[in-house]
């Protein structure tokens, strides 16, 4: 069953939809027929779909010249032969050019910024989105069907329906919309995957199915059977898809601006979950650098969001706003300073695209000027009055605190109330930020895709003139004296970036392959014996035995010398049918009606004993055989506590050992539960 679920992703994030995001079907409430939520159209001849498109294209191109490559130095190292060696070798140097082609080309895509931006006809800077993973497909039909039979000893051809179910939703998770449709879409399958983790996976070996992904950036494939390796790219496409959410808000208004800061700020949370509980990641992009650096560009992306906001909410042009607007622009420049830094790091370097590199420089070196020029503006165009007052003494109290290191020269007090003075230091300031803007301007001349942006290249040349304009109404033609350096600003901001992680609580699933029983006993941690029909009749006694718990009913107790004893049931099996009738999921009372229904010639039951346990689910085994409502305790946990499906989870490989791996009881070959330890009363029948 599912429970209704606190949507606290429900603000708005899929405002502003286009054509090319819509999915096929929106969600429907009360629907439990398979997944409500689907992907985009995949033959949708949208600017997104196209890129996404040629994404896939070159990915399987770059896969493909890697094995030939493979291939080539493989024979290379094999071969004695002059002439063969000559011959691959001069293969190798065509395969690798053409592996430099296409990733040069995979770059430029991934650099393609202005898809993902917003249609506003509004002046913004541009945000740096991020490309989603592509996949191959995967068919779990033959692996399941055969862990069916082996494990469960159920007839796999029952399940083809749950089987297709999974395909698709997985089929679904390929293309989300870029809104909260395709959010919570990747949400389900990454929550459906703990399912088919405790039902599929046991700690002894995988699978058999591979997952085939590659990287974001580079699009160089991986390989793995660990769903580990599944949930980890899973979850990076979720904050590749809050990017792109945030990129393409309207940030012409506060609403579109808190939307996009929302989204970046999850995005952030995503990315840090990822590099906190996952490790040993087979591909550069969701290695830990790579990860630390998309937090800190996703802080920066949300810190300059922050400024827009200021500077949008800034009516008047106060002194002390003027300095705020100042500061604010400054702590902006100073986290793409971090992010620069960051990218510049040895395994990074060749690694992120020249084109964010190049765009987070630009948009350090426009914040800062743009920070010194709000300086400039406060120190010319505000009067302190002769006459001190509280508004005055504010200001000064600012001011004071305004810069890094105190400026030598006359007192910063002296300087507020000197025309003269203030006229100096704020051309000061506004020399300094004319040559960040210009600076600005270098950078991103030298950038090719930069320079096919043109809101980019409208920003940075309005802010530059408006700088050059102030400057010229400062200067003076008996103004001889040398332009003083202006001092250093403090940053500082009234709203510091949170990292939000990811709360999967807020989409609700139910357990695909639940028809197999309650995951408390049959997962892939057990180990039970084949199913063993009892022939059960009725004596003078009764049957002869004592009941616990549900969903599935335990056989508590068998009466030495009863009915029960005689056919071969014994104290621990399960009841999984009687007469026929599956009653995995049958609650305590009704089983009991269904053995006081038998008649004179008995009553036929399908039981199991379980012989091995994971010590873990023992423990769950134990408290939860009696609860009458086990999968939704279950999904509380999966939902509030993401420890629960990490801890199995958290390596690419499954070689770590889990914790509490403590004897089990046994009663000579057979699992016994501590029956002390559950509350429920028996019950002799």
């Amino acid at each position: 069953m599912e429970e209704p679920a606190t949507r606290e992703l429900e603000m708005s994030l899929s405002d502003g939809t286009s054509d090319d995001d819509m999915p096929l079907s929106l969600p429907a409430e009360g629907s439990h027929s398979g997944s409500i939520r689907k992907g985009c159209d995949p033959f949708a001849q949208t600017q997104r779909s196209k890129l996404q498109h040629r994404r896939s294209r070159i990915n399987q191109q770059i896969n493909k010249e890697m094995r030939m490559r493979a291939g080539a130095e493989n024979l290379f190292r094999a071969t004695t032969n002059n002439k063969v060696k000559e011959t691959v070798a001069l293969e190798l140097s065509f395969v690798n050019s053409n592996l430099q082609l296409l990733k040069e080309e995979l770059e430029e895509l991934n650099s393609n910024m202005e898809v993902y931006q917003t249609d506003s006809e509004a002046i913004n800077v541009p945000m740096i989105p991020l490309g989603l993973k592509e996949t191959k497909e995967v068919d779990f039909t033959v692996c399941i069907q055969d862990f069916i039979c082996e494990h469960y000893g159920e007839d796999s051809s029952l399940y083809d329906k749950e089987i297709k179910e999974l395909m698709d939703l997985r089929q679904a998770m390929r293309t989300p919309s870029r809104n909260q449709a395709g959010l919570e879409l990747l949400m389900e399958y990454y929550n459906q995957l703990y399912y088919l983790d405790q039902r599929f996976f046991p700690i002894h070996r995988t699978l058999g199915a591979h997952f085939h992904w590659y990287d974001s950036l580079t699009g160089v494939p991986s390989c793995q059977r660990t769903l580990a390796f599944e949930k980890g790219s899973v979850l990076f496409n979720l904050g590749a898809l809050f990017t792109q959410i945030g990129a393409r808000q309207d940030r012409s208004a506060t609403a579109g601006i808190d939307r996009a800061i929302d989204a970046f700020q999850r995005a952030a949370g995503a990315f840090n979950y990822l590099k906190e509980n996952f490790s040993n990641a087979p591909s550069l992009d969701m290695s830990s650098p790579s990860l630390c650096m998309l937090v800190r560009l996703m802080v920066a992306q949300v810190q300059e969001c922050v400024f827009e906001r200021v500077t949008l909410t800034t009516q008047d042009t106060h002194f002390t706003s003027q300095l705020h607007l100042a500061q604010e622009a400054a702590r902006v420049s100073d986290v793409y300073l971090l992010v620069l830094q960051t990218m510049a790091q040895p395994l990074m370097k060749d690694y992120v695209p020249f084109s964010w590199a190049s765009m987070v420089q630009v948009k350090s070196e426009h914040f800062r000027a743009i920070s010194h020029y709000y300086a400039a503006v406060a120190l010319c165009d505000h009067t302190l009055s002769v006459e001190e007052d509280e508004g005055d003494k504010e200001a000064e109290k600012a001011f004071l605190q305004f810069y890094v290191n105190v400026p030598a020269g006359p007192p910063l007090s002296q300087v507020l109330r000197d025309p003269e003075k203030r006229r100096k230091l704020g051309k000061a300031h506004l020399r300094r930020a004319v040559i960040r803007h210009e600076e600005a301007m270098r950078v991103h001349s030298l950038c090719k895709i930069l320079r096919k942006m043109d809101i980019l290249q409208d920003v940075l040349s309005l802010t530059h003139k408006r700088s050059l304009d102030k400057y010229s109404e400062l200067d003076r033609e008996d103004d001889f004296d040398e332009t003083a350096e202006a001092p250093e600003i403090q940053s500082q901001t009234h709203q510091k970036p949170e990292i939000t992680p990811t709360n999967f609580s807020t989409v609700q699933v139910t357990d695909i392959f639940q028809r197999l029983g309650p995951l408390s006993v049959f997962c892939a941690r057990a180990r039970w014996g084949p199913v063993r029909v009892i022939c059960l009749q009725k004596g003078e006694g009764g049957l002869g035995l004592t009941l616990r718990g549900d969903s599935p009913v335990l056989v508590a107790g068998v009466v030495p010398g009863g009915c029960a004893a005689e056919a071969g049931l014994r104290e621990g099996d399960y009841i999984v049918a009687v007469d026929g009738e599956d009653c995995k999921w049958a609650k305590h009372g009704e089983v009991v009606a269904m053995l006081k229904s038998c008649s004179e010639r008995g009553v036929e039951l399908s039981v199991v004993t379980l012989h091995s346990h994971d010590t873990q689910v023992e423990r769950r085994a134990t408290a939860l055989s009696h609860s009458s409502d086990k999968e939704n305790t279950r999904q509380r946990v999966l939902g509030g506590a993401k420890g629960q499906s990490s801890a199995s989870l958290l390596n690419w490989n499954r070689k770590k050992k889990r914790e509490g791996g403590g004897p089990n009881k046994r009663l000579g070959s057979t699992f016994s539960l501590s029956f002390g330890s559950i509350r429920d009363p028996e019950a002799m029948y």
